[in-house]
């Protein structure tokens, strides 16, 4: 294999697509590449993937690194930290089969992944799994006793200006399949116009589809400052501590905001704060609901995300998954069946029409005298 490309690195794979290109070579840190980075490199094809960490380690299975093989990008895997030292953003680089060379330097080599290595490695995920569902239940369990006065309580939330009592409420986060689902319920947003919050990146996903989000919620580390200022009410989440990573970037921007100081991820304090408001319903596209979701956030638990589904459950509409429920493009019989029915009334009509009634008899006694013979 010899790919060739400009270098583009970054530690973190969603400040990377930022700013990749196709022509680019991506070079990332990232162990277990999720579903969703899979994803963002899928859309922008890059020559090929140089990795620091294992793209799959068979701790639990982790598909993004499948993904990307089957979209037919080449990944160079396990080349070690020591790459993001050796290489220069933007330099021209060559990978031939598992070396990387800056013109005629070496500066990486690696292991070229495969489907099979990668499938070997989703085997021996499968036989781990028990053991980490075990590791995983026992942390959830650990959380949610720790964290269940917070999120079971009276909740102090931040007072916003957007209405919610009454109305439906969609949560967006840029989760697995969320472009897919949001498709999907197109016609919904526009018929029963929910009131729209954004998590994070969320918020540019909504952007994507011309769908302006009236709340954004997180930490504000994977959102873009065009999505900050769209007009949006702020919700910054801060630790429980009161420590809020991103309301320097909020403020250093210009904008107002809200600092919700909660333990959790900020799809949880999404909807927290659709509940406490007085939501009608919560639909939710692209959240994170199981292990492996947690677990490819870096996560050892789901403690908070279990409290906040059994408080807002009896409202809670999962549209995660939903564009798989049914083919949206119709089947050929269908149309066949519906040209069909346009068709009759118009041959009526045609057959008793004065000006064309002696077009149809000639017709008539050509067949009679066709099927005579």
């Amino acid at each position: 294999m010899i790919s060739r490309g400009r270098a583009r690195m970054d530690r973190r794979t969603k400040n990377l697509v930022q700013r990749l290109k196709k022509s680019d070579i991506a070079i990332i840190d990232h162990d277990d590449i999720d579903e969703v980075a899979a994803n963002s490199l899928i859309d922008i094809r890059p020559q090929a993937i140089v990795n620091a960490q294992e793209s799959i380690t068979g701790r639990y299975p982790a598909r993004g690194a499948y993904k990307i093989l089957k979209a037919g990008i080449p990944i160079l895997d396990e080349v070690g930290d020591e790459v993001f030292g050796m290489v220069r953003e933007g330099s021209w680089l060559e990978i031939r089969d598992n070396e990387v060379y800056w013109g005629d330097k070496l500066v990486a080599k690696g292991n070229l992944l495969t489907l099979e290595d990668v499938n070997r490695k989703l085997a021996i995920a499968n036989e781990n799994s028990q053991e980490e569902l075990d590791r995983f239940v026992e942390n959830t369990l650990e959380y949610a006793k720790k964290e269940k006065d917070i999120f079971l309580g009276n909740l102090e939330v931040p007072v916003l200006n957007t209405e919610i009592l009454g109305r439906h409420a969609l949560i967006v986060v840029r989760g697995s399949s969320y472009k897919e689902d949001l498709r999907a319920i197109n016609s919904y947003i526009h018929e029963e116009n929910p009131v729209i919050i954004g998590v994070d990146g969320g918020a540019d996903a909504l952007l994507e589809f011309g769908i302006t989000p009236d709340i954004i919620v997180g930490d504000m580390d994977s959102v873009s400052d065009e999505a900050l200022t769209c007009g949006a009410e702020i919700i910054v989440h801060a630790y429980a501590n009161g420590n809020a990573p991103g309301l320097e970037r909020v403020r250093e921007i210009g904008l107002d905001c809200h600092v919700f100081p909660m333990p959790g991820t900020s799809e949880d304090i999404a909807m927290i704060i659709a509940w406490e408001y007085g939501a009608s319903l919560i639909v939710a596209v692209g959240t994170h609901s199981n292990m492996i979701d947690f677990m490819e956030k870096g996560r050892k638990g789901m403690g908070s995300t279990f409290l906040v589904r059994l408080k807002v459950g009896s409202i809670l509409v999962d549209a995660r998954g939903v564009s798989q429920l049914y083919n949206q493009s119709p089947k050929t019989k269908y149309l066949l069946q519906l040209f069909a029915a346009a068709l009759v009334p118009i041959v009526i009509i045609l057959m008793v029409s004065p000006a064309t009634k002696p077009f149809f008899r000639l017709i008539l006694l050509q067949l009679k005298l066709l099927f005579s013979l």
